[in-house]
């Protein structure tokens, strides 16, 4: 017989539960929406304002410092205050003709000229450039070759490169529409060159032949530049084979480097005198600066180069890692080799 009565219950009972599983279905996202609602409307805590680290230009730099470096085959500018690289100048990025880029690996030196706004460098793929650091333009460039290690600016705007396994002093004039290949040039030996340094008070250019350092007088002829040998010194041992030579600041004198030991130059008197410093062995460069500053020291620490720059007393001065920093100067004015108000200017 049919139980009206139970199928009621059943009815009912399955009618609540249905209801109970509808009002759950519909409350659950209502409770995570509120729940999501709250979390967006808590309050945040502000963030602190990231303050802008500012790009000094050159020209403003109070302590810069100029590198040869070798891993990404440029030079660079660092300020030393920051210790940020603030200019950097590479052949890949700048008007040098592609057949000519090997020409800046390896990157030898890299001095400030021409009132600190511009950069005379050498590579060891045989360039020799000078550069405008205003807008990174490539003035002039040629090929030296033989490994040359140092430029210098002669007075009326040529150049003189120094090549170690060349062997060789190569002059350049200086002519901005004939470069890099055309221009005049003019060779001579010099044993193991590594560096040249213009004298303007004696109008010499000093650089070293192996185991001695010479003067040359300039025969300031534009078109047709010259050099003539007028003096020879010995270096003093038991390390030959001098590598950098520089003026040093506010001094009648020049830093030289051997193999074993870092010398102070005096001309006037011809003699050297053996820099106090535990850096002694193997010197790539020295740079000197205002009084207060420090002597800048460049020694390996593998191979060639290395990825600190150090002073006198042994302490570090800048690194930054995976650099191969070859030489390192200040940018600084050189009255030594320079006139005030040095301007560019290339042979007429």
């Amino acid at each position: 017989m049919f139980n009206s009565g139970f199928f009621m219950h059943c009815l009912n009972r399955n009618y609540l539960t249905e209801m109970r599983r509808l009002i759950l279905l519909v409350a659950l996202p209502m409770v995570f929406f509120s729940c999501e609602k709250d979390e967006v409307e808590q309050p945040k805590v502000p963030e602190e304002p990231k303050v802008p680290v500012e790009q000094i230009r050159v020209e403003d730099c109070e302590k810069c410092i100029v590198l040869a470096e070798q891993l990404k085959n440029r030079v660079a500018i660092v300020d030393l205050t920051s210790k940020n690289i603030i200019w950097e100048w590479s052949a890949a990025e700048s008007n040098v003709l592609t057949p000519h880029l090997s020409w800046f690996n390896l990157p030898d030196e890299a001095k400030p000229v021409y009132g600190g706004k511009y950069i005379l460098l050498t590579a060891s793929g045989g360039g020799v450039a000078l550069v405008r650091i205003k807008d990174k333009k490539t003035l002039f460039y040629a090929n030296a070759g033989g490994n040359p290690h140092s430029a210098e600016l002669l007075p009326d705007g040529n150049i003189v490169t120094s090549s170690s396994t060349g062997n060789k002093l190569t002059l350049f004039k200086v002519d901005t529409l004939t470069y890099p290949d055309q221009g005049y040039r003019r060779t001579m030996f010099i044993e193991d060159g590594h560096n040249v340094v213009w004298d303007r008070q004696r109008q010499r250019l000093w650089a070293t032949s192996n185991s001695t350092l010479k003067a040359f007088s300039y025969n300031n002829n534009c078109s047709q530049p010259g050099l003539t040998e007028v003096v020879s010194i010995a270096v003093p041992g038991p390390g030959t084979h001098p590598h950098d030579l520089f003026p040093v600041y506010g001094e009648d004198a020049l830093w030289m480097s051997t193999t074993t030991n870092v010398y102070k130059f005096n001309i006037q008197a011809a003699s050297f005198l053996l820099q106090a410093t535990p850096l002694q062995s193997a010197i790539k460069s020295i740079s000197s600066g205002p009084p207060g500053w420090p002597i800048l020291l460049m020694q390996p620490k593998l191979q060639y180069w290395s990825d600190e720059v150090k002073d006198e007393h042994g302490r570090r001065i800048f690194q930054q890692n995976d650099l191969k920093i070859y030489k390192a100067r200040w940018l600084v004015k050189n009255d030594f080799s320079y006139p005030d108000n040095h301007v560019f200017r290339q042979c007429d």
